[in-house]
């Protein structure tokens, strides 16, 4: 007979509930994985600078933010399944110049849990096709809208620069009363305040701010200037690098911004102009066998069939595939990065070895380079590409904040 000493026996802490949003909650070890996962992933001498309880209750925001956003791409339909998730990681890993077994155990020896990790970017890869759905695909663009663009960036210099920026959001309610606005317009003016006394802008980012970069210190990275809301170019048009704005105010609260850099775009752009082949992968043709009838379709080239005449015949890209391959000229950014990076590294006259993009299997030819000024039609897709993302922005900050409103939030723990 086996006797128990249950008085010796270690107590383990049982986990709890600490939030309860809508059907779903998020409970301690919830918490306390996902700090840690942004412990590692956040630069360790900032980390270091921010207590403890400031960047847990930035974290559970932003979970609270996610929970609601992964309920409505429930009730849209929105899934990501295994084998999607696992193309995914294979590309963030390829990106890395890594194998996917490699890239796993450089996120593990990081310290970070990888079955948290792969999840939590099946998450995101869901909140960014609810995003697209709900925001982004409702977002036009007039073409009068794309004239103003041009006219105002070729009728003003400040147009053509770049800023680096970090943001600070002080949230108000979307049906806010005099008392909320002057309540949050004090807070982000103690904000400037402590700022201009030494604390660190993305320190206060943070610990205070609402804005979807606050765990990265508000960065916004780096924007053009018609990229940006016109109210943060009148914010920091006068300003030097390293100052920020005294707060402004719009629909989602009070901003501050402070210029991390700035510098002017290049007027010349580097331009490839390629040609290439491409067999999709099915359920019929897999990744080896349209590898395999790449490598012959390059040695037929190379003994003397045209290009143009294979690309005809086998592409499986209509587009080109009506023009002997041929793709045109190209600059930065209008390649995925796989077929960008292939490009970047021949040499003119010379084809590829099979390679793979998300589209599927290629093999390329560069024909010329150059540095080209931007023509007409590149102004009007940059024009509206830049329109577009600030819309896209204006819009997904409004719409966080209205669902985060709408939904039901219960905070279990007092203390949070």
């Amino acid at each position: 007979m086996t006797v128990y000493n249950y008085a010796n026996a270690a107590v383990k802490p049982l986990d709890f509930i600490i939030v309860i949003v809508n059907d779903d909650v998020i409970t301690n070890t919830m918490l306390e994985h996902r700090v840690s996962d942004f412990k590692q992933q956040l630069d360790i001498s900032q980390l270091s600078r921010i207590d403890p309880e400031s960047l847990k209750k930035q974290v559970l925001e932003r979970m609270i933010r996610d929970t609601i956003q992964i309920q409505q791409a429930k009730q849209y339909g929105i899934t990501v399944d295994d084998l999607m998730l696992n193309r995914m990681l294979e590309q963030i890993a390829k990106s890395n110049n890594m194998t996917l077994d490699a890239f796993r155990n450089a996120i593990e020896s990081q310290g970070i849990n990888y079955s948290r990790f792969r999840e939590q970017t099946r998450n995101e890869i869901i909140i960014k096709q609810l995003q697209q759905r709900v925001v982004a695909s409702k977002i036009n663009v007039s073409d009068q809208e794309v004239r103003q663009y041009i006219e105002q960036s070729e009728s003003s210099d400040s147009t053509a620069t770049r800023y680096h920026l970090r943001h600070i959001l002080i949230a108000t309610p979307e049906a806010a009363k005099s008392r909320d606005i002057s309540q949050a317009r004090e807070k982000a003016y103690d904000i400037y305040n402590r700022i201009l006394n030494g604390e660190k802008f993305e320190d206060l980012a943070i610990k205070e701010s609402s804005g979807r970069n606050a765990l990265t210190g508000g960065d916004l990275g780096t924007r053009k200037a018609n990229e940006l809301p016109q109210l943060f170019i009148q914010a920091i048009k006068n300003l030097r690098t390293g100052e920020t704005s005294k707060p402004v105010k719009s629909a989602s609260g009070f901003h501050l911004l402070q210029v991390v850099s700035s510098s002017d775009d290049q007027v010349m752009v580097d331009q490839v102009h390629a040609r290439h082949i491409l067999i999709r992968t099915s359920s019929e043709v897999s990744d080896q066998q349209a590898e395999h009838l790449l490598s012959d379709l390059k040695l037929k080239i190379e003994n003397g069939k045209k290009f143009a005449e294979v690309a005809s015949e086998f592409s499986e890209d209509p587009g080109s595939k009506i023009k002997g391959g041929d793709l045109g000229w190209a600059g930065p950014g209008d390649y995925v990065p796989a077929f960008e990076k292939v490009a970047n590294s021949l040499k003119p006259g010379t084809i590829s070895e099979p390679f793979k993009s998300p589209f599927g299997w290629h093999i390329m030819e560069v024909l010329e380079r150059r540095k080209q000024n931007q023509t007409q039609t590149n102004k009007e897709t940059q024009a509206r590409n830049a329109i577009q993302k600030r819309k896209i922005d204006e819009e997904l900050r409004l719409w966080l904040r209205r669902i985060r409103d709408e939904a039901y939030v219960e905070f279990v723990d007092n203390e949070l």
